[in-house]
Parts: structure tokens; C-alpha cells; sequence
């Protein structure tokens, strides 16, 4: 069985990262989408949240779990027993960074791959970011995240705001 993990901060998690796991199930057999706290952000969401989140917007797939992870990548994915790391492409601006943490991550552990997957032409310019902001302002949100993760967010900025 062909296992890859998916991490991130998925704070929200859009459906372009759900393009990405679709896309990635094409390759493995299952995957995981490990929520990680990311001590360089501070994120809107809970751990919890992003979770809870982040199994809504992937449960029509099967062979997909969702769980949060603390430490070191290499670690949580050798204790998974996974063979591949999942990073998503969107813009040349992406590669630099991920090109770096997927030799470093080579570089700990000669064994471990990273797969890069490039988006649906739909979901390029598509950022957590991005979806914040509209959330933020009072924007659609449909098009961009699940029903649910639009309706956490919406909570979110009305808490902020009153």
C-alpha cells in the first residue's frame, strides 16, 4: 500500500488543497492530511479547528484521515509507515521554498520523496490567505472552501468584530 501524507497549516484548509488530495490519490493508495501548528504563523483557527475542518472538506474520500502532528516531518511520516511527502505547487513563487525543505527533507532521510502536484488551472492563485481576507471584508466564499469551513469563518470575523 502506497501512503502519502499531505501536510500543513490548512488554516483554512481551500479546495485547492481538496484538489490536491484528489490528485494525490491518483498516485497512493491513502493519505494522510497532517495539520501542523506552524510556529512562523499565527493562525485564525485552532489545531482543533483545522482538524475538524479539514475532515469535512476531504470526507467524500475513502482512504483519506486527517490528523495533527508536532516535531519534525521526516519523523511523522516515518512513524506512518508513509513513502511521500505531498507539497502543492501554485506559482514559481511556491517552488523556491518547497524545492529547499524537499532536499532537506532528502537530506535527513535518503529514502523519503516529495511529490510536488500543481493545482487545477481554477484553484492556481488560491491561498488560505486569500480566503481570510474575503472572509475578513464579507466576500463569497462558496467557491473557495466547503460550506462548513466558509460558516467557521464567517463566525470567526463576526467574533472579531464585535
Amino acid at each position: 500500500m502506497r501512503i502519502g501524507v499531505y501536510p500543513g497549516t490548512f488554516d483554512p484548509i481551500t479546495r485547492g488543497h481538496t484538489d490536491i488530495v484528489a490528485r494525490s490519490l491518483r498516485l497512493f493508495d491513502r493519505l494522510i492530511v497532517a495539520v501542523a501548528p506552524n510556529p512562523r504563523k499565527e493562525p485564525l483557527l485552532s489545531i482543533a479547528d483545522r482538524v475538524e475542518l479539514a475532515k469535512i472538506a476531504t470526507k467524500e474520500f475513502a482512504n483519506v484521515e486527517v490528523e495533527s502532528f508536532n516535531g519534525l516531518l521526516v519523523e511523522y511520516v516515518r512513524e506512518r509507515g508513509a513513502h511521500a511527502i505531498i507539497r502543492g505547487l501554485r506559482a514559481l513563487s511556491d517552488f523556491e521554498h518547497e524545492f529547499q525543505m524537499a532536499l532537506l527533507n532528502r537530506k535527513i532521510d535518503e529514502q523519503l520523496e516529495t511529490v510536488f502536484f500543481m493545482p487545477s488551472e481554477e484553484y492556481s492563485y488560491l491561498t488560505s490567505s486569500i480566503v481570510k481576507e474575503l472572509a475578513m471584508f464579507g466576500g463569497p466564499l462558496e467557491d473557495f472552501v466547503h460550506p462548513e469551513v466558509a460558516d467557521k469563518l464567517r463566525q470567526c470575523y463576526r467574533q472579531e468584530t464585535s
